[in-house]
């Protein structure tokens, strides 16, 4: 067994995949309710900048590749496989202690993959119903799971950031002894 992963599943990024069922079904909650409660592309204003909108996307963010023929629901449910499991495998081999910024953000991103997998498997396209706007300009309506993702992302990076700074502090106290 390689060193990486030579610590219990109890002391690896793993013990927080529950994060990643939380997510999965706070989003598959919420995008039931909009389909049950509202009209294809029904309006309802909250606040003057965020309106709750029914919508969907068969494409991917940005509605990228959504008038595609059709195919691209298939790869982007590979694509949601494929990194989840890669980022599973990493959590495995990750150690919780020192990480935990890093595991949140890998959970987090499993989870929004998973959420908006769901629906492409069994809708063909991902329930969208947040609309942010500021006056007559429109941020694409996006979900729990797409919100996942972007924090997820988000930590990673800044999780990414603080690892490098981290190493450029220990070279220099290195180089300065």
């Amino acid at each position: 067994m390689s060193k990486a992963s030579s610590h219990p599943v109890s002391q690896s990024g793993v013990r927080w995949l529950w994060i990643a069922a939380l997510v999965i079904v706070l989003d598959q909650v919420t995008k039931l309710w909009i389909q049950n409660s509202m009209g294809l592309y029904q309006t309802i204003e909250l606040l003057p900048v965020l309106n709750i909108y029914h919508t969907f996307n068969p494409g991917a963010a940005w509605s990228m590749c959504a008038d595609c023929g059709g195919w691209q629901r298939w790869m982007f449910s590979a694509l949601a496989v494929g990194v989840s499991g890669a980022l599973v495998v990493w959590l495995r081999r990750l150690p919780l202690a020192g990480h935990a910024q890093l595991v949140l953000g890998l959970v987090l991103i499993v989870g929004g993959a998973f959420g908006n997998l769901i629906d492409r498997i069994y809708l063909g396209h991902v329930v969208d119903f947040i609309q942010a706007h500021w006056g007559n300009s429109y941020f694409p309506s996006f979900n729990v799971a797409d919100s996942a993702i972007s924090i997820g992302a988000a930590l990673v990076i800044l999780d990414s950031l603080r690892e490098a700074q981290r190493e450029r502090r220990a070279k220099a106290a290195g180089t300065d002894s």
